[in-house]
C-alpha cells in the first residue's frame, strides 16, 4: 500500500523539508509514502473560482486512477490518534492507495473536497502549510506505530 501526500506549494523552509524527510524513511517498506508537491497558482487578478480550479487541475494529475482520495479540510472529521490507526488499518486491509491532500492558500475547491471520499482535519489551528505536511506526516507514522505496537507511541 502506499500513502500518496499531494500538497499543494513547491517550496517549503529546508525545516519542514528535514523534518518531513525524517519521518518518510522512518516508514516500512510495506506501507509506503510518497509526496507530491503540485504548484500554487500564482494570485494576481484571477478569481477564487479559477485559482482553485488551476490547483485542482494539477492535484488530479498528481493521483493515481483507483487511488482513495482524503481531503484535508478544516470542516472535515476531527480523529483522534487512535481513529487514524484504525482508519489506516482499514485502508491497508482494503489494500487501495490513498491520496491525502493538502490545499494551497486558500484550500480545496469545493467541488473536489465534495468527491472526496473522506474530508478530515488535523487541528482546529490554523497551521502553515509546511507545518500542515510535517503535522500529517508524524501522525500517519504514530498510526503505523500504534499498530505495530512500535515503541514510539506511548500513552
Amino acid at each position: 500500500m502506499k500513502l500518496l501526500i499531494v500538497a499543494v506549494g513547491l517550496r517549503v523552509p529546508d525545516w519542514a523539508q528535514t523534518a518531513y524527510d525524517d519521518y518518510a524513511k522512518r516508514f516500512p517498506p510495506e506501507l509506503r509514502v510518497e509526496l507530491k508537491a503540485v504548484k500554487t497558482e500564482p494570485r494576481g487578478s484571477k478569481t477564487l473560482e479559477t485559482l482553485l480550479a488551476a490547483e485542482r487541475e494539477r492535484i488530479e494529475a498528481a493521483i493515481p486512477r483507483g487511488s482513495r482520495i482524503v481531503a484535508l479540510d478544516e470542516r472535515g472529521t476531527i480523529l483522534t490518534t487512535k481513529a487514524l490507526a484504525q482508519q489506516l488499518n482499514d485502508w491497508q486491509l482494503e489494500s487501495d492507495d490513498v491520496a491525502l491532500v493538502i490545499g494551497g492558500p486558500d484550500g480545496l475547491d469545493p467541488a473536489f473536497r465534495a468527491a472526496a471520499h473522506q474530508r478530515i482535519r488535523l487541528s482546529d489551528l490554523t497551521l502553515p502549510h509546511a507545518m500542515v505536511r510535517v503535522l500529517l506526516i508524524e501522525q500517519l507514522y504514530r498510526a503505523w506505530s500504534v499498530n505495530a505496537n512500535h515503541p514510539y507511541h506511548r500513552e
